[in-house]
């Protein structure tokens, strides 16, 4: 069995996602001309997104890797964000862009904006590749985005359910079946 069995429907096609990175690492490009950010990318699930969005770019930039739990194996999140790895280098003084596989309530990114601001960032902006505002519960200005996308499950571009599907190179929406067919939430 494949882990294309277990998509419903194709969202975005991997030539829809590569066109329109490209087109943020040249906005980012643009927007950030003289600087020299940091990408702080929150593992795993941005891991796919920050490697292609940072190609884009033509700028001098470095990366640093946190990793934050609020999810687990379930569908939904549980409120409490937990620091699982933090960041590597002071960004004190720096100008940060947090780059986010996908914001859904926004909740755990509140978390970390807050976490990050607390250590004086010259500035943080905020580029998602996919966003999900129906079901926002924190209100997070969102500098730079990819796609609005429904109020599905979506898998795959480095989203996962369980560790699964991360590899898809594409996004699409998994299958009722595979996690229980109760609408997510999170």
């Amino acid at each position: 069995m494949s882990l294309h069995d277990d998509v419903e429907e194709i969202l975005l096609d991997a030539d829809t996602i590569a066109a329109r990175v490209a087109e943020l690492g040249a906005q980012l490009t643009s927007d950030h001309q003289g600087q020299d950010p940091v990408l702080v990318s929150v593992l795993k699930g941005a891991l796919v997104f920050l490697a292609d969005l940072m190609r884009t770019m033509d700028l001098p930039t470095s990366i640093d890797l946190m990793e934050v739990s609020s999810y687990g194996a379930a569908t939904e999140s549980s409120g409490q964000v937990r620091i699982l790895k933090d960041l590597s280098k002071p960004i004190e003084g720096r100008d940060v862009i947090v780059v986010e596989d996908i914001i859904d309530t926004g909740l755990t990114l509140n978390y970390l904006l807050g976490y990050l601001a607390d250590r004086q960032p010259a500035s943080i902006k905020i580029c998602c590749l996919l966003d999900k505002p129906a079901r926002r519960l924190a209100d997070i200005p969102i500098d730079y985005i990819g796609f609005t996308i429904p109020d599905r499950f979506v898998i795959g571009y480095g989203l996962d359910f369980d560790e699964r599907y991360r590899n898809l190179p594409y996004i699409g929406v998994l299958k009722p079946s595979v996690y229980g067919g109760a609408p997510p939430e999170g």
